[in-house]
């Protein structure tokens, strides 16, 4: 008998959280995996392969020091004094593109000012 692989899918769909629960522990036993490498699953391990080299940093709050905030936004973007106020009240994207040494140098400087700030 072939492997039905949209059989397994349906009846996979039906079962309940204690069911899969169980179907997760039964496999863990049969094929001696441990949970570290069963949750790492196929997005981890596309990851790895592809590893990101280009990131957006995103200003997410400005915090209660925007003033501090506002004149790391001058210093990293060049932006006018209104222009770095704006971004900073409204957030949004602050450098896109960048490599993740950039990146992560301009999220420590805002940071350190204060703000919240995201990579993508």
């Amino acid at each position: 008998m072939a492997f039905n692989k949209e059989q397994f899918l349906d009846d996979l769909a039906t079962i309940n959280l204690l069911e899969l629960a169980d179907l997760i522990d039964a496999i863990k036993e049969k094929f001696n995996v441990t949970a570290a490498v069963v949750s790492a699953g196929p997005a981890t391990a596309a990851a790895a392969v592809e590893e990101k080299t280009e990131f957006d940093v995103v200003l997410l709050d400005a915090g209660s020091s925007k003033i501090n905030v506002i004149k790391e936004l001058r210093a990293i973007t060049g932006l006018g004094l209104k222009e770095a106020k704006d971004l900073s009240e409204k957030g949004g994207a602050i450098k896109e593109g960048v490599n993740k040494e950039e990146a992560e140098k301009v999220k420590a400087q805002l940071e350190a000012a204060g703000a919240r700030v995201e990579l993508k």
